[in-house]
């Protein structure tokens, strides 16, 4: 199990870098800001659609762990299926996050920064931790029945 959480932990720490990095390079005009910025209709169409991105993938993802088959898949297979379903969970979160830092210095809009925050903030809830890993892939029968005793 320890080997899966690292691996998650690397795709999170691996990516939330490359997305911090992105920004230190921006910001210090190492690369080109507002390249699209007069693409209007273009932009409209990036912000409409990554506000509907963000939105579902957040859903999504905070509840993944919570459908039948996936829930099933988690218990039956463990760190096979963990390792599967968390680097999902996580590149639904990291990517769209990544995806927005990008689109706001290449549109130079606020609304992309705000989404790539709101993604942010939504982090801590899937970080890889043992404990959360561990509570993933145990069974809620078994988990029920020790809290009753």
């Amino acid at each position: 199990m320890k080997k899966v959480k690292n691996i998650l932990t690397g795709i999170f720490w691996g990516l939330l870098g490359i997305s911090l990095l992105l920004v230190a390079l921006f910001e210090n005009e190492l690369l080109p800001t507002g390249m699209l910025s007069s693409q209007l209709s273009a932009e409209f169409l990036c912000r409409c659609t990554m506000e509907v991105v963000a939105l579902v993938c957040i859903w999504l993802s905070l509840r993944l762990f919570t459908f039948r088959r996936i829930r099933q898949d988690l218990v039956t297979r463990k760190e096979v299926a963990l390792q599967k379903w968390g680097t999902v969970r996580l590149l639904m979160l990291l990517l769209p996050m990544l995806l927005n830092t990008i689109l706001y210095y290449v549109f130079m809009q606020t609304t992309y920064g705000y989404l790539a925050i709101i993604v942010l903030l939504c982090l801590p809830f899937v970080y890889p931790t043992m404990g959360r890993c561990m509570g993933d892939v145990e069974d809620e029968t078994t988990s029920e029945e020790d809290a009753k005793v």
